[in-house]
């Protein structure tokens, strides 16, 4: 078998409506061998993967898969429930699978559903080497797969505090974005967005972050108003250090002045010795290091939340419980191997290390790591309670005494930190603490949760969910409204123009289409951005309050929407173009593509469809948002059932103005000859584009007076829409830009321009590589039809060798009864223009049909100046 496709669709797609796996599969020889073919294939892959029993499939039951292995089924759908499972083994509870048969014999699609990208897509992989296997009659450890699986899991997934945010942004339908590889998250879209890093928010005081690190700034701020804290003084030598103990008093505790995690700490130093050796230990951390007072007491964690106390842990160091036999080493290791410790920060607990300090604290008690405990006895390993040094933790947050939540609560307002831990030793937190029974010990910048999440005892708490209520209290917004825009035809110019309107109330737009990204109509980044990556730049912009987005089939087959769904869709039109590709072989199937668009809208948006499109409106049951049909006849029968099942329409009355209908009236918008795209009213499709933009930015909300100021200030030329109808005037050379690359492009713009001038219409035609052979003989036919004199260019082979496009495009063009004479081919698109632009005479109209929008641009405005500056 071999993989041909392997991708992660992100958003909602061809499909399915959420993010999936999608795989193109050849499945080879397995074509002619199902699974009833090879005997006890069923029990062969059931002891491999029992669990499989629980697939349904199509049956409806459990057990139902099984039942299709005997009664035959092919490899490329048991890859699929296979991936499904590996997922479910290693913690990812996933469902949906799809296999599609193809045309071509043998290769099949597959979808099935994904939590972590990476793991989905290695599942993929594995699967097909799994079958494979089974088919082959080779042994399969299913551990070895699974191993990996989980180990790619720990390597990729967040940790656990940063998951309890995520997990509560989810529970509450908050988009996220994960920025980076670790721990930097955006939730929200646009200016409604909020960022964090780890347990670090945007909005997390830098000052605080300062005074946190600095341990003996933080330790005079809360001095100063009163909090108990140990005595101690900063030093920068050991002699400065012993100085000090002689005024302190053993025992004493050395730790850098700025830290964190426990590193270089040590803690209950009882002499000289030591307290050398934990200075050398501190001071590979920092140059400066505090010695203060060691207060005997428990260790507790309070954590505080937008300045308020939502946990409080009480922390143990690291430690071991003798069972007689084994060594403290050995005990160690087994405690190490239980599945609550893990590395770092991927698991509840970290694991413990046999570090100098476990040596160091294990001498104290007279132990070596080779000493036997006997039966219950409990040792600890390291001087500090860190979590991340391997120490539990027990809930006490209930137990606190209203005085220590009060002190605690001023200790974050002294500090400045949103989010923050203080450590206090105390003899408990059930009664005032005082200088005496007490102190703070250190207080913590970007705290992790995982002890407050899942103790070691006690009552886990929902951290994640204070943090969210925090970034998103209730009634703010997370989202910006999203408009996007999908068709065949017209969608770039539709696009722009809605963008457009809703700049004129001021609005900052991020608009996504097939040339660039813009924010505010700054320049972001160029090039096709009609996939889901440039409405994913648009929307991190915090600047944004409007998205504006169009969606090629490209992107949604390859990569799926970068939103799961949208407050207005557009549906434009379907018409042959890119058939033939990525599975897509018919209108039928490029419709389903395009429909994602509007199936995504939100049940209280708007889905905005062409009611003159019979294949849009083959797709009109599958949308649960309310509809706007719009039309150029008001007779159209769609609109008066829409207008019964409560939508609203747009449409042209009489006059050709054009109107909003709603069941109780008809509102006037603006006259399609005081448009300027519509050129007087003559080029029928960007009336068309008018129209659908009218009904999604009234969808939207914007007020009717905007919408006609956005209509009469958008004009067709190189600044408001490049490439889509641009005329220019040389002298009385009449020249259009055009971008217009498939047969109903052409058709739909051909009788305009064809009557534009009484000249003649000397055009430079150019197909592109990946299409049919049948839809560029199809786009020459219509060439011919509206042409006097043709220049064919071949500026994008893609999949097809240079020359071999134009050729198809010319035997079109002879085929619509063209003069053969009349048509040449010049295969750079540049010479092209200069020729035909040489040829041209006052009166004639030079018809650009391009493939690189502004350097074709600029070749025209530099040969009108050239004219202008030879008169």
């Amino acid at each position: 078998m071999k993989i041909r496709i392997l991708r992660a669709l992100r958003g909602p797609n061809y499909f399915h409506n959420n993010p999936v796996i999608y795989m193109m599969l050849d499945i080879g020889k397995l074509e002619y061998c199902p699974s009833d073919k090879v005997p006890n294939f069923k029990e062969k892959i059931e002891k491999i993967l029992p669990s499989l029993y629980n697939h349904k499939c199509s049956i409806g039951e459990k057990g139902g898969f099984f039942e299709r292995l005997i009664r035959g089924t092919w490899a490329g759908h048991i890859v699929e429930h296979v991936a499904i499972e590996l997922q479910n083994l290693v913690g990812y509870e996933v469902r949906y699978g799809k296999t599609i048969t193809l045309n071509e014999k043998g290769v099949y699609n597959l979808a099935y559903r994904y939590k972590n990208e990476k793991v989905g897509l290695r599942a993929g992989q594995m699967a097909v080497e799994i079958v494979e296997s089974i088919f082959d009659g080779i042994d399969v450890d299913i551990n070895t797969y699974l191993n990996e699986l989980k180990e790619l899991s720990k390597e990729t997934e967040f940790g656990p505090s940063t998951q309890s945010i995520v997990n509560e942004a989810i529970k509450r339908n908050i988009p996220y974005t994960r920025l980076n590889q670790h721990s930097f998250v955006q939730f929200g879209r646009g200016i409604n967005q909020r960022r964090i890093q780890a347990t670090m928010t945007d909005q997390t005081s830098a000052l605080g972050v300062e005074i946190a690190a600095d341990k003996n700034r933080s330790k005079e701020i809360l001095e100063k108003a009163g909090i108990p804290t140990p005595k101690g003084f900063k030093a920068q030598t050991i002699e400065k250090i012993k100085e000090y103990a002689d005024k302190l008093g053993y025992p004493l505790v050395v730790k850098p002045l700025v830290g964190n995690h426990g590193r270089g700490v040590t803690s209950n130093i009882e002499d000289e010795t030591q307290l050398e050796a934990a200075f050398i230990l501190a001071n590979k951390i920092s140059n400066t290091v505090i010695v203060e007072k060691h207060l005997t007491g428990n260790d507790y964690r309070f954590l505080l939340v937008d300045k308020k106390l939502v946990a409080v842990a009480k922390r143990e160091p690291a430690y071991v419980i003798g069972d007689g036999k084994k060594t403290i080493s050995e005990l160690i290791h087994q405690e190490n191997l239980t599945e609550k410790r893990g590395e770092g920060h991927e698991n509840m607990l970290t694991k413990i290390s046999i570090d100098t300090d476990t040596l160091d604290v294990l001498a104290k008690q007279n132990l070596s790591i080779q000493s036997v405990l006997e039966k219950g006895q409990k040792v600890y390993l390291k001087s500090t309670s860190n979590i991340s040094s391997g120490g539990t933790a027990e809930d006490v947050t209930d137990l606190v005494h209203p005085s220590n939540v009060k002190m605690a609560e001023r200790i974050a307002k002294l500090v400045g930190l949103d989010i923050m831990g203080i450590d206090i030793i105390a003899k408990s937190v059930e009664s005032p603490m005082t200088n005496e029974n007490s102190g703070v010990i250190e207080v913590n910048a970007g705290p992790g949760f995982r002890m407050h999440l899942e103790p070691s005892s006690g009552k886990g708490r929902d951290i994640g969910k204070y943090v969210m209520d925090m970034l998103y209290p209730e009634g703010k917004e997370y989202n910006i409204p999203i408009c996007a825009v999908t068709g065949t035809n017209g969608k770039t110019t539709t696009t722009r123009l809605i963008a457009h309107i809703i700049t004129q109330m001021g609005k900052v737009v991020g608009l996504s289409s097939t040339d660039k990204v813009t924010v505010d109509g700054q320049l972001v980044a160029k090039g096709d951005y009609s996939g889901p990556g440039g409405a994913s730049l648009a929307m991190q912009d915090p600047s944004v309050e409007y998205g504006v987005f169009e969606v090629a089939r490209g992107g949604i087959i390859r990569r799926g929407m970068a939103f799961d769904k949208a407050d207005v869709g557009v549906f434009l039109n379907v018409s042959n173009d890119h058939l033939g590709i990525d599975g897509i072989d018919d209108l039928d199937d490029l419709t389903r593509v395009k429909s994602t668009v509007v199936e995504s809208v939100k049940e209280n948006g708007v889905a905005v469809l062409n009611a003159d499109d019979e294949n849009v409106l083959s797709r009109v049951d599958r949308i649960k948002a309310s509809k706007s049909f719009f039309s150029l006849d008001p007779e159209n029968a769609h609109l008066s059932e829409n207008l019964e099942d409560g939508g609203f329409n747009v449409t042209l009355d009489a006059d050709n103005n054009i109107i909003i209908q709603t069941k109780t009236e008809n509102i006037f918008v603006e006259n399609v000859k005081n448009i300027p795209i519509t050129f007087d009213g003559k080029a029928t499709f960007n009336i068309k584009n008018a129209l659908a933009a009218v009904a999604a930015t009234y969808g939207l909300g914007v007020d009717l007076d905007t919408i006609r100021k956005g209509l009469n200030t958008f004009e067709s030329d190189q600044n408001h829409s490049p490439g889509r109808m641009n005329f220019f005037d040389i002298d009385g050379l009449k020249v259009v830009v055009d971008y217009g690359h498939n047969p109903d492009a052409i058709k739909s713009t051909g009788k305009f321009l064809y009557e534009y001038t009484d000249g003649r219409k000397l055009r430079m035609a150019a197909g592109v590589g990946d299409r049919r052979t049948e839809d560029l003989l199809e786009f020459g036919e219509i060439i011919a039809k509206y042409s006097d004199y043709v220049i064919i260019s071949d500026p994008s082979a893609r999949t097809r060798e240079v020359g071999a496009t134009a050729g198809l495009v010319r035997q079109g063009i002879i085929n619509g009864g063209f003069d053969p004479e009349m048509i040449d081919i010049e295969i750079d698109e540049d010479k092209a223009i200069a020729r035909l632009l040489e040829m041209g005479r006052p009166g004639d109209l030079v018809i650009l049909q391009v493939e690189n929008i502004a350097k074709s641009i600029d070749h025209v405005l530099r040969f009108k100046k050239e004219k202008e500056q030879n008169k």
